[in-house]
């Protein structure tokens, strides 16, 4: 059975079960609806967070901090600009520190891992082992990349690194000496992975040339991914240093984040490298973690259509019209505004912007980075205006990283498991942390609220309403 037989298979299935599948999701639904005023009652924190929107602490960790509060002179907890440390260094510290070089996503990572800034020498035997590794097994993009190639890129990252397991002789050795080789392996394969499954994608779903680019062993992960990405193999300085830049900024965020959780919850467990990353994946393939920055290009996209002459007046008055769930997708959210944490600004986004600004200019795309930050100006405004928010709103990474992507030509679709390529290497952090402190298996307790009630034989059963 080849492909598109396959898929007729899967068609017919679907269609034939319809009405059934259909009845039982209306009796489901109606067993799965949890009062809200119990979660009250008991005091359980949705989602991990308190009533203020605080994450719940649930853990400890060297690898990286998010600061959004201070005190005032009364000790009261007060919003502050935002900082984001990696093993205790300020991130704009290390991107400061790194500029005009080519491997600042190679230093971050080797920070991450190791707690500590590499000497020179270090850096380079780091960059040749991961250069060495940026390769993948024989026929790999034949049997498992080309072979039944998903639409989803996530699920298409996700589907090869679990097959990659069959591969590794010492796949479920987790010794923290074969779980560092593994990360290291995986942090290499990562950009081919995700660049090849583009290619698998475009060709079997767009009907576009297939071609297949080796990584060079002198470029860096930045460069290699524009090399292989591009028909031509061409990019300029710029280009590779603001994706190295994206790369660096997406590294690694808290042990709090969805993704991450995840890989300790999953890694507790004592369960093998491959299967915990790709339970990350799967946390952040959702579009409430990793695709926020495809919904902002989404959305500058439907502002663009409608208000073609980049007006200032217009332009607010049509993001008043988004945040009163008038126009685009009704939702009444400005994307690309706001955080979970952070509260006057996102470090991130203040270090991305200015490299964005730059790489606007020199792709003559200046009037649409003005009108991006007038609109996060706008939002900014129209938000504090009417909504009651207990912290500060500012543009987030993703408000500006999707632009960037954008800018550097890569295709949508590769948005969030580029998001990947970079987090696989906090990913990879934490799960040594959580091999070398862990010991018990992460059991939160759920408090259970259904009614008692008796077992009624076959024969005495009837249908509930």
């Amino acid at each position: 059975m080849d492909y598109s037989e396959l898929r007729e298979h899967v068609l017919n299935r679907y269609s034939k079960y319809s009405q059934d599948i259909m009845e039982l999701t209306k009796i489901a639904s109606k067993s799965d609806i949890i009062n809200p005023k119990l979660y009250e009652k008991y005091d359980v924190k949705r989602g991990l967070r308190d009533i203020n929107g605080n994450g719940v602490v649930c853990g400890l960790t060297e690898i990286s901090e998010i600061i959004a509060f201070g005190k005032d002179a009364d000790g009261n907890k007060k919003p502050v600009d935002g900082e984001l440390y990696y093993r205790g260094i300020n991130v704009r510290d290390l991107v400061k520190g790194a500029a005009g070089r080519r491997f600042d996503f190679e230093e971050a990572t080797y920070l991450l891992l190791f707690g500590h800034l590499p000497t020179k020498s270090q850096l380079e035997r780091f960059c040749e082992i991961l250069a060495d590794f940026r390769s993948l097994p024989p026929s790999f993009v034949r049997d498992i990349i080309m072979k039944a190639p998903s639409k989803d890129m996530m699920n298409m990252l996700a589907r090869c690194v679990l097959s990659l397991y069959s591969y590794d002789l010492k796949a479920d050795d987790t010794s923290r000496k074969n779980v560092l080789r593994q990360s290291l392996q995986l942090i290499a394969q990562f950009p081919l992975l995700t660049v090849y499954s583009q290619k698998a994608y475009q060709y079997y779903h767009s009907d576009a040339s297939l071609f297949i680019h080796k990584p060079r062993k002198e470029l860096s992960t930045a460069e290699n991914i524009l090399y292989m990405l591009r028909e031509d193999c061409k990019f300029t300085e710029l280009e590779a240093e603001v994706l190295d830049l994206c790369l660096v900024l997406h590294a690694e965020h808290g042990g709090g984040n969805n993704s991450t959780f995840t890989t300790h919850v999953v890694t507790s467990s004592g369960t093998d490298t491959y299967s915990s990353v790709a339970a990350s994946l799967g946390s952040l393939k959702g579009p409430k973690h990793g695709g926020a920055n495809i919904k902002v290009c989404e959305m500058f996209d439907h502002i663009k259509a409608n208000v073609p002459d980049f007006d200032r007046g217009k332009l607010k008055d049509y993001v008043a019209k988004i945040l009163d769930k008038e126009a685009y997708d009704h939702s009444g959210l400005v994307y690309g505004m706001g955080h979970a944490v952070y509260s006057l600004s996102d470090p991130r986004a203040d270090i991305l912007r200015s490299f964005a600004e730059k790489l606007a200019a020199e792709k003559h795309m200046e009037k649409e980075y003005e009108m991006r930050k007038y609109v996060a100006q706008a939002a900014a405004e129209l938000i504090a205006d009417k909504r009651k928010i207990y912290k500060g709103v500012a543009p987030n990474v993703d408000f500006f990283s999707g632009f960037v992507y954008d800018m550097l030509n890569l295709p949508r679709e590769l948005y969030t498991p580029f998001f990947a390529v970079s987090r696989i290497a906090g990913w990879s952090a934490h799960r040594m942390e959580e091999i070398t402190n862990g010991g018990k298996i992460i059991r939160p307790g759920y408090q259970a609220v259904a009614k008692r009630r008796k077992y009624v034989p076959l024969e005495n059963r009837v249908e509930e309403d």
